[in-house]
């Protein structure tokens, strides 16, 4: 098995040096995620719909793996409120109440100051390779 790497195409991907998500054998892991809409490289000013915007960009790294987000097995949130973590309850179970992977929230700033959430994942492919 080899390792594959996906893009979004971001400018952070770019400037910074890294993938949206790593494949690595039946792992993925899909890095710190924020509420940017990448394709227009815009963000809500609010909390709940970045962390729906992050779950959909989550969503299309994990497509492109092979996988979705039934795969996820575990998922951390940091925001630079803690205060701000519990509006966005109902955007996560949405997407993860049936899935229940396992979570930590840390509360820790981020690079930009219009980010109020980010989201990484790992997850196991369905079918490695």
């Amino acid at each position: 098995m080899t390792r594959h790497l996906i893009s979004q195409g971001s400018p952070f991907e770019r400037d910074i040096g890294y993938s949206r998500a790593v494949v690595d054998g039946d792992t993925i892991y899909v890095s710190g995620t924020t509420g940017f809409n990448y394709a227009t490289m815009e963000i809500s000013a609010d909390v709940a719909e970045q962390a729906e915007q992050c779950l959909r960009n989550i969503a299309w790294a994990l497509t492109q793996a092979g996988a979705s987000i039934a795969d996820v097995v575990r998922v951390h949130y940091i925001l630079p409120d803690a205060d701000d973590f519990p509006a966005c309850w109902p955007v996560l179970r949405a997407w993860f109440g049936d899935v229940r992977p396992a979570a930590t929230m840390f509360a820790a700033g981020l690079a930009d100051p219009r980010m109020k959430i980010e989201i990484e994942v790992t997850a196991r492919c369905q079918q490695p390779g």
